[in-house]
């Protein structure tokens, strides 16, 4: 999800506050009226929905404002930012490559990069593809405000140390498809956005698709907004190169989404094989599906036996989700302008108003037979909210994932919520030899749901906040 990926990917964050905001008018219809209520809970200033079922879009609609200053409304045509939601294409076209015979997925990748690193030497295009090299996210310190070179960017790659051997586990890795788009151009000797152009956009007739560019006139563009502090602020500027990476770096609507779903139900672009391997959870080494169900440049998941294909973004001031429910034939696209929205929450919702079997069902309190456990998850909330969390507290796999970096950050976002008001238990089960938990935190000015996995000696093996 590019920048800040390991806060908008663990958080996505709902702010329960009141707006009277300028929205569409309501048709009655009750995903409008869903939508409606959850853009004032959660001070969403625009959004774009689509539905498409059985090749049919049933539903394509703006709602509330593109440009908060200009007072200008979303419509279809608007333009958001993809954030990760590009990867998808970044894939597409690395298999577009493998299907030309240029590349194959078990090349190593320091057949394209000359200068890598020693520890790269066991890394392959699979393993970029699906997340599972090793390579990890932007540092905390990574300058976003400075203009790289793609030299310079596999210079900065090349500094961290991989998180765990290729193929042995799963960590989402921005850094891994900014890797994947430099490749791209040295087998086609061409930017990778304009083969995307030429082998994609274009072809499919997705006229409104292209990189982001700040500085081009481009009509319908959308504004990315952000809460700070309970208000609305603009996105926060980064470098026009920064805006150009594999990662996940286009503008698109609704209308070329639309397309593009169309197309995935084809072999207009790629072969059934090719699509079907992108659309099949990556084993790893030991031969366990890696636990983010993670093809490549998508998330394959099961909700109650329906199928489900899909991937959010998150970038600038944005958010982005596209669910494909294949066996039901069913897609929804969710765009939105603010930073905080929880793209995926809200697609599931709408989902489930058509395919009434997947939808999401919500948390209630469970009996609290465990007290001592409650009292380990607040006391490692406020220790991360006071900026004292001990890195003990973790397991080894766990520090070298959350420690410092994530711990901070997390912790920087939760303080900023206010004081923390209540906890509440809403699931718990046992996971092998692991105990996990789920609770629902309220905050003064916003309630998650929190889990964290305890092992059998109290250390911490993983941890996943959302919104209520």
């Amino acid at each position: 999800m590019k920048r800040n990926f390991c806060i908008a990917a663990i958080l996505f964050l709902c702010f329960a506050t009141n707006l009277t905001a300028q929205t569409a008018k309501s048709s009655g219809d009750e995903v409008d009226d869903y939508i409606l209520v959850q853009m004032q809970r959660a001070k969403i200033p625009g959004l774009a929905v689509a539905v498409i079922r059985d090749g049919k879009v049933v539903k394509a609609r703006g709602y509330g404002l593109a440009n908060l200053e200009h007072q200008i409304s979303v419509k279809p045509e608007t333009i958001f930012q993809s954030g990760s939601v590009g990867k998808q294409f970044t894939a597409t076209a690395v298999m577009m490559l493998v299907e030309d015979g240029k590349i194959s997925l078990d090349d190593k990748i320091t057949k394209y990069f000359k200068d890598a690193p020693e520890h790269w030497k066991e890394i392959t295009v699979r393993h970029l593809l699906s997340h599972t090299a090793g390579t990890t996210d932007y540092p905390r310190d990574f300058d976003f405000r400075r203009d790289y070179t793609e030299d310079q960017l596999l210079a900065e790659a090349a500094k961290i140390s991989l998180a765990f051997q290729p193929g042995e586990k799963w960590m989402y890795s921005n850094l891994g498809y900014v890797m994947l788009g430099i490749l791209i151009g040295k087998v086609t000797g061409k930017f990778y956005g304009d083969f995307l152009q030429e082998r994609i956009f274009k072809p499919l007739g997705m006229t409104s698709t292209r990189i982001i560019n700040e500085a081009d006139i481009i009509p319908n563009r959308a504004e990315g907004y952000r809460l700070v502090k309970g208000e609305l602020k603009h996105q926060q500027w980064v470098s026009p190169t920064l805006n150009t990476t594999a990662d996940g770096s286009l503008y698109f609507n609704l209308p070329d989404l639309i397309k593009w779903d169309a197309a995935l139900y084809t072999e207009k672009l790629l072969k059934k094989s090719s699509l079907d391997l992108m659309w099949t959870p990556i084993k790893q080494n030991n031969g366990t599906t890696n636990k983010g169900n993670y093809g490549f440049g998508w998330v394959i998941n099961n909700t109650n036996g329906h199928k489900v294909i899909e991937h959010g973004g998150a970038w600038q001031g944005f958010k982005s989700y596209i669910a494909r429910y294949v066996d039901d034939k069913t897609t929804v696209i969710l765009l939105a302008n603010l930073a905080q929205t929880n793209p995926e929450k809200l697609a599931h919702q709408v989902a489930g108003f058509y395919i009434p079997a997947v939808k999401p069902v919500e948390p209630k309190p469970i009996a609290d037979t465990e007290p001592q456990v409650t009292a380990m998850f607040k006391e490692a909330l406020n220790k991360m909210i006071a900026g004292n969390f001990e890195r003990e507290l973790l397991t080894a796999e766990m520090q070298k994932q959350w420690f410092p970096d994530r711990v901070t950050e997390v912790g920087e976002l939760l303080k900023s919520f206010g004081n923390l008001k209540s906890v509440t238990l809403i699931e718990r089960k046992q996971e092998a030899e692991n105990r996990f938990y789920r609770y629902k935190v309220a905050f003064n000015d916003t309630v998650l749901l929190i889990a964290m996995t305890f092992t059998k000696d109290n250390k911490i093996t993983a941890m996943q906040f959302a919104p209520e």
